[in-house]
């Protein structure tokens, strides 16, 4: 009898431990995305800056490109989340347009695709 109960408290208490830890990646995600969403509103910023910028310098346009880029890999894994998904697909395929438009010469290209994206992984990494 003595050695049931140890069983059955051992079996619960590695249930509660799983759904402890459990619930600690979860946070550890929610925090990694809020920290993502936030870094890649910097880097929008300073693409902001960087083509209204008055020498429309190519080069600040571009180092901003990757780093949204850079951020967007932290990002990919989001299939759990298809709201989350579709931002980071639209994201991807505005820093891909404009890095397309810089390269073919356009200092002022339109960001907005990419302001609009960046504002939506904020939204989805910071509900509420």
């Amino acid at each position: 009898m003595k050695r049931r109960r140890t069983t059955a408290l051992a079996v619960a208490t590695a249930a509660a431990l799983t759904t402890v830890l459990t619930g600690c990646g979860a946070l550890d995600t929610a925090m990694d995305c809020v920290k993502t969403a936030d870094a890649i509103a910097t880097s929008v910023s300073n693409l902001q800056q960087a083509v209204s910028n008055a020498s429309n310098d190519a080069t600040q346009i571009e180092e901003s490109l990757t780093a949204i880029s850079t951020e967007l890999g932290n990002l990919k894994d989001t299939t759990g989340n298809a709201d989350l998904s579709k931002a980071v697909d639209d994201l991807t395929k505005g820093v891909d347009s404009v890095r397309a438009a810089v390269k073919a010469g356009d200092t002022t290209p339109d960001i907005t695709p990419i302001t609009d994206a960046a504002a939506e992984v904020g939204k989805v990494c910071t509900p509420g």
